[in-house]
């Protein structure tokens, strides 16, 4: 990677809060709304944190192994989902980044990073650009809820210049 890239095409991660990640999705944590008392008065539920939004297909509940990515973080390839959200839910007490774009005419805009801090998931919405699984720390198990079925759900775009994600 030259340096002109690395000082031209740089992003720096902001805090994940709902209020940054709105129009990309939901940030799911304890706390968000007021829990409902279950199980005898000793567990807290707190109830549809999340849209799982779907066409055609169903919902499925699947597990990612993803490798484990340190900072600075190349971005490289952005992809969405057409027919379906993509809610994610660290195994483990974990950070992970969370890389997200507008569309500008059927491409990704300018990404922009967030730093999911234990214990945040966060919920994508159907048809928004997203980089890739990026934990940072834990064991990079996540727990996925999204659509399983028949079509094309799934859409890759390759960067012609990469861009470098730093704290």
């Amino acid at each position: 990677m030259s340096e002109k890239l690395v000082e031209t095409r740089q992003i720096r991660i902001e805090e994940l809060t709902n209020e940054a990640f709105s129009a990309f999705g939901e940030l799911l944590e304890v706390g968000s709304k007021s829990p409902i008392m279950i199980n005898e008065g000793r567990c807290e539920r707190f109830s549809d944190l999340a849209g799982i939004e779907f066409i055609g297909g169903r919902a499925g509940v699947s597990l990612f192994q993803a490798e484990l990515r340190r900072l600075p973080h190349i971005l490289t390839m952005l992809e969405r989902h057409p027919l379906g959200s993509q809610c994610f839910i660290p195994m483990d007490q974990s950070e992970y980044l969370v890389i997200v774009a507008e569309d500008e005419g059927g491409r990704p805009s300018t990404p922009r990073a967030f730093m999911a801090r234990a214990p945040q998931s966060i919920n994508i919405k159907r048809n928004v650009w997203h980089g890739v699984l990026t934990p940072i720390s834990g064991s990079g198990l996540f727990a996925v809820v999204d659509r399983i079925g028949e079509g094309n759900n799934l859409e890759e775009h390759w960067l012609k210049e990469a861009y470098l994600i730093t704290e």
